[in-house]
């Protein structure tokens, strides 16, 4: 009688993901075009009049201190812990391992690591461009500022642009720039930069931005988020790279070692062949041509002729002496003499 396992539910879940393909026809990559390029090219614009503003210490200065002196954690006292919570949103750790996991089980369904590589790139552009806006300007928070009205640039602060603000804008509008279609694009993309904005408002709220840090990193995570295209055939490459290798690691741990395709080496002759070369090449084809001999250390066949030799010991031969015998090639002994009667 046959009996079948019974498939649990994990089983089930597997078998199903086995099915889905490989690469998900709906799912298209987005490319370069012009309404993109013409986004890029205004929030760049945007980003360095954000900067020359507060370089020249405009009226964004003024109306920064004013935001301080007004302390919103003050006059809003009884929200004070929920932007607390809210502002996690912004941080780097939780919201990667966040948005990570989650992309990570795309793939896996997928059976692709474009989500992943693409949440790579982007946070690798986000640490690059952000941290050396940091360090390049240098500019104090509004909790140690040292001079009222003063736009506190070069004073070795880390704080502009504001790093929570545009680590929500890359890694909740990711998500957004991965959907499957484009009614998830679309919705993904209004919420990312709701949540984004309420971070860098939460950041001004409790005092640790400036206004113009939360304009500042918005433009900065957008930027990046529209130049992903450009890395689009760098993410294809590595993706190919990284399955090349695991497949060959797979080969190798299973114990398959490929056969070696034998190539021909052609030899360039540069002179004539001589009679001496003639004579080698005749010898080797005769000797392969000859059938193979018998091991030196196996016992003769039955046809083999015995040698008639005697049989010597370290005492001397073992047969007895006879006197009628003679050595061989002796000449005929002459007739013994009859006698008697």
């Amino acid at each position: 009688m046959r009996t079948e396992r019974n498939l649990t539910r994990l089983d089930r879940v597997f078998a199903r993901l086995d099915r889905e393909p490989e690469r998900p026809t709906h799912i298209d990559v987005p490319k370069m075009s012009r309404h993109r390029v013409a986004l890029f090219a205004s929030t760049l614009a945007f980003y360095a009049a954000i900067v020359w503003l507060v370089v020249i210490t405009s009226w964004l200065v003024r109306l920064d201190w004013q935001v301080m002196f007004f302390r919103p954690y003050q006059q809003w006292s009884e929200i004070h812990w929920f932007v607390d919570y809210y502002v996690v949103l912004g941080q780097r750790g939780p919201t990667a391992v966040m948005v990570a996991a989650w992309l990570g089980w795309r793939s896996w369904r997928q059976h692709t690591l474009r989500p992943l590589l693409a949440l790579g790139v982007s946070l690798l552009l986000l640490n690059i461009t952000v941290g050396a806006a940091k360090i390049g300007m240098g500019r104090l928070g509004p909790h140690y500022a040292t001079t009222i009205g003063s736009n506190e640039m070069w004073l070795g602060g880390d704080i502009f642009p504001s790093g929570h603000t545009a680590n929500a804008v890359v890694t909740w509008g990711i998500l957004a720039y991965l959907a499957s279609t484009p009614r998830a694009r679309r919705w993904l993309s209004a919420l990312s930069a709701v949540t984004s904005l309420g971070v860098g408002l939460a950041t001004v709220y409790l005092g640790t931005h400036w206004l113009s840090d939360v304009l500042l990193g918005w433009a900065a995570g957008l930027l990046i988020l529209l130049a992903l295209p450009w890395f689009e055939p760098l993410i294809a490459r590595a993706e190919v790279y990284i399955l090349d290798r695991r497949d060959r690691w797979r080969d190798h741990r299973a114990g398959a070692v490929p056969t070696p395709t034998p190539v021909a080496v052609p030899v360039a002759l540069t002179t004539r062949p001589t009679a001496h070369d003639e004579t080698t090449a005749a010898r080797e084809s005769a000797a392969a041509s000859r059938p193979p001999r018998s091991p030196v250390y196996l016992a003769p066949g039955p046809h083999c002729v015995h040698t008639e030799r005697t049989p010597v010991t370290p005492g001397g031969t073992r047969r007895p002496p006879h006197s009628d015998r003679l050595p061989r090639g002796s000449a005929t002994p002459a007739a013994r003499p009859l006698t008697g009667g």
